[in-house]
């Protein structure tokens, strides 16, 4: 259950009701794509940078080890021993993703394995079942996501296919969620707003799958490539569509001025594998701006990442001795970043709300909507 607690223009703060605990919005949802992060971080180390929600991959868990071993091991939550609130994809962005192994029909995609090469059959019903052996808090429903730029009657034929999906998920949730034996009776659906960079199919799209009464809606196909103004355009064509009482979801965004930027155009929650995969490479965030530590004038740097920051990696080690690490080609480097970048985004969240709270977001936004993402 979402509650609204007050607004600045179109940016919300909330509060997320879940079955496993509340998320105070807006919130970053931290990426651990097989029921871990990248870089070594497991359920314990997110508890100690502040993470709200851990999302999973469903088609990752589906192929490796299997949902059905997950649900013997007592789901997600046991699995992983985080419990928090956890969010499952729904297997659809492999859709776009394994463009060159899939075959799309009415009934749903078939899939070739990228592990063994194994075909895999998944659709609507087929992935709400999946997710349900996860036992997640939230089910992402079924849906297409189509690559940008694409042809108006093929989003709209898209959109349409999605929708029918969509009813077929919350059809087959709702029968998954009264079994006896389901991990998760309380599971959530979230539907997918489809329609590309045509505000029309956006729109008309958004109407139709608010009529369904889900847990939250999500805005889908974005950050795939098109420029960011024509990302914010579609938010901004779309917001006013998407209920109000509704928690909104956009997906796979995005860099620090993404998030600030979308806070104010009305969107509660994001994910982003961004924060981690920079990490592992030495491209960290700080409120300075963005840094490499693979730079040589780091070498002698005796001072942490941000000054500012009391992440574990700030509070301990020097830019110097991480850049050795990763020269050394020590795991630990990619551990300390990928701590160092998911508290900064945890910590941005906080002060964005903060700054709800304070009703100064709009000053805020201007303050760091465009330093934070600048390279230094």
């Amino acid at each position: 259950m979402y509650q609204l607690l007050k607004q600045e223009g179109a940016a919300r703060r909330g509060v997320f009701t879940t079955v496993h605990g509340t998320v105070q919005t807006p919130a970053f949802q931290n990426v651990a794509t097989a029921g871990a992060i990248k870089g070594a971080l497991s359920a314990l180390d997110l508890k100690e940078i502040g993470t709200q929600v851990m999302l999973c991959n469903t088609y990752h868990l589906h192929v490796r080890p299997g949902d059905t071993l997950v649900r013997e091991m007592g789901g997600l939550h046991r699995f992983t021993r985080w419990d928090g609130p956890i969010l499952t994809d729904s297997g659809g962005f492999q859709v776009f993703s394994l463009a060159g192994l899939r075959r799309i029909k009415e009934e749903g995609v078939t899939f070739q394995s990228h592990v063994d090469g194994r075909k895999i059959f998944m659709g609507p019903e087929e992935s709400m079942q999946i997710q349900s052996n996860l036992g997640s808090t939230i089910a992402m429903a079924f849906d297409e996501c189509v690559e940008n730029p694409a042809t108006y009657r093929y989003a709209k034929e898209s959109c349409e296919r999605t929708y029918r999906w969509l009813v077929r998920c919350k059809a087959e949730m709702d029968r998954l969620n009264q079994l006896e034996t389901t991990v998760n009776p309380h599971q959530m659906l979230f539907g997918i707003n489809q329609g590309c960079t045509f505000d029309d199919l956006r729109i008309e799209h958004m109407k139709q799958i608010a009529d369904l009464n889900l847990d939250g809606y999500a805005i889908g196909g974005l950050a795939v490539g098109e420029p960011k103004e024509e990302m914010y355009r579609v938010i901004s064509a779309v917001e006013p569509y998407m209920p109000k009482n509704k928690i909104r979801y956009l997906m796979g965004v995005g860099t620090p001025g993404n998030i600030i930027e979308s806070v104010s155009r009305g969107v509660d929650l994001f994910d982003c594998v961004m924060p981690s995969r920079n990490a592992r490479h030495g491209h960290l965030f700080t409120w300075g701006g963005i840094i490499n530590l693979n730079n040589q004038k780091y070498e002698r740097d005796d001072t942490p990442i941000d000054e500012t920051c009391q992440c574990p990696t700030c509070r301990n080690f020097s830019k110097a001795y991480i850049r050795h690490l990763f020269k050394a080609k020590e795991m630990l480097a990619m551990r300390l970043c990928v701590m160092h970048n998911l508290w900064f985004y945890n910590h941005l969240m906080d002060e964005i709300r903060l700054a709800l709270d304070e009703d100064r977001f709009a000053a805020f936004h201007d303050l760091w909507v465009d330093s934070l993402d600048r390279r230094i």
